[in-house]
């Protein structure tokens, strides 16, 4: 089973969860996006565990709406990437890492000084 495969079902669940805003690209996700190409699972990584195929570690790199708990929704994430992936692949996921790469205002009015434009 590919990784992009894998990671598509991940981003998907994280996405759907509330208080993230969106995902966060890689450093490889944006070239192939300046070429035209399109990369499946922006802002998660996947690895398989060597000692046994089915056996995956996903890594997730939320950006999160201002005014959430953090750690309710990472622990959220965890849950249903890990429930989506098993349940649409097969597979054993061994753990769900997030890493919080930003918090976003949802409120874009206001400048990062908290002032009115």
């Amino acid at each position: 089973m590919s990784r992009g495969f894998i990671a598509q079902y991940a981003a998907e669940a994280a996405l759907a969860t509330e208080g993230v805003a969106s995902l966060d690209k890689s450093v490889v996700a944006n070239i192939k996006e300046v070429i035209g190409l399109e990369h499946e699972g922006m802002g998660v990584r996947v690895s398989f565990r060597k000692e046994d195929a089915d056996d995956v570690v996903i890594t997730v790199y939320p950006i999160i709406d201002f005014g959430h708990v953090l750690p309710e929704v990472a622990w959220t994430i965890q849950e249903r990437v890990k429930r989506d992936v098993e349940s649409y692949t097969g597979l054993n996921v061994d753990a769900v890492n997030v890493h919080v790469v930003d918090i976003i205002c949802e409120d874009s009015e206001h400048s990062a000084s908290g002032q009115t434009a």
